[in-house]
């Protein structure tokens, strides 16, 4: 049963995604780039940005890491606030308090950003610890900034008691390196497609329906089997989950390995 859970910030716990579009169009244009719409510039809200830059606009390192620095300039005054909490984050926060689970903030924003949004928004009492990545290096992944948290509240060695929460498939695949499952939320920056291509344990439509996962050991077990039966047969935890067929399959490939020590 999972005893802790990690929760992504952008996109999961507030949606930033105005100062985030705001603050890279700024850094776009002071580089020569045109960016009159933010639409487009969603793709910069989860990913590390020295990653999103030279994707974008086909950057250097160099050049992206001067759009970092114009970044900041913008987002430092005015773009951490221009953030709203998603409905249902705090009920759902103190929920999972009051029930014993600890909780930790794991995000890919810089920790110099992360603990003031989060003080910003008086979040930060719900959680033990608040993890995110150095401004200048060498903490930048996601995958680092998960096992910062893992060492932090002792739970290297507890992997299999902690779940993450996140919307975008670097919350997934960063969880994944780590050796620990990762419920994805759709109500984020992440698209359908993107979230079921990275195979999380499950896909929830809102804060709250982490409550109903949270509060049901059975369903728990039963998706943390489901995916990893999924991956080892190399069938999509999501579609198995919902084909009664597959399920009778894959639970026949369980007995016959546990027997045998074979695959059907």
């Amino acid at each position: 049963m999972y005893k802790a859970i990690f929760f992504d910030l952008d996109g999961t716990l507030t949606e930033s995604g105005e100062g985030i579009t705001k603050s890279v169009q700024y850094a776009l244009e002071k580089l020569g780039v045109s960016a009159p719409e933010l639409e487009p510039l969603k793709v910069f809200v989860g990913p590390p940005l020295l990653e999103q830059f030279m994707k974008y606009a086909g950057f250097d390192k160099e050049t992206a890491q001067k759009g970092i620095e114009y970044y900041r300039e913008r987002y430092s005054e005015k773009g951490m606030y221009e953030n709203t909490v998603y409905p249902g984050v705090e009920n759902t926060l103190a929920e999972l308090k009051r029930r014993g689970y600890r909780l930790a903030v794991a995000s890919a924003k810089p920790t110099f950003y992360v603990t003031q949004i989060m003080d910003h928004f008086n979040l930060s009492r719900y959680f033990e610890v608040i993890a995110g990545t150095d401004l200048n290096g060498p903490k930048v992944t996601k995958s680092q900034v998960i096992e910062e948290a893992l060492e932090r509240m002792s739970l290297s060695d507890h992997r299999d008691q902690v779940i993450m929460v996140g919307d975008r498939e670097h919350d997934i695949l960063g969880a994944r390196r780590c050796g620990i499952q990762c419920v994805a939320v759709s109500y984020g920056y992440g698209s359908r497609e993107e979230l079921e291509k990275a195979q999380p344990l499950q896909i929830v439509a809102s804060a709250d329906e982490l409550l109903n996962f949270s509060s049901d050991p059975s369903a728990q077990t039963e998706y943390f089997s489901n995916s990893v039966e999924g991956a080892l047969s190399g069938r999509n935890p999501l579609s198995y989950r919902t084909d009664p067929r597959k399920r009778r399959a894959s639970l026949a490939d369980r007995a016959c390995r546990q027997r045998t020590g074979k695959v059907l």
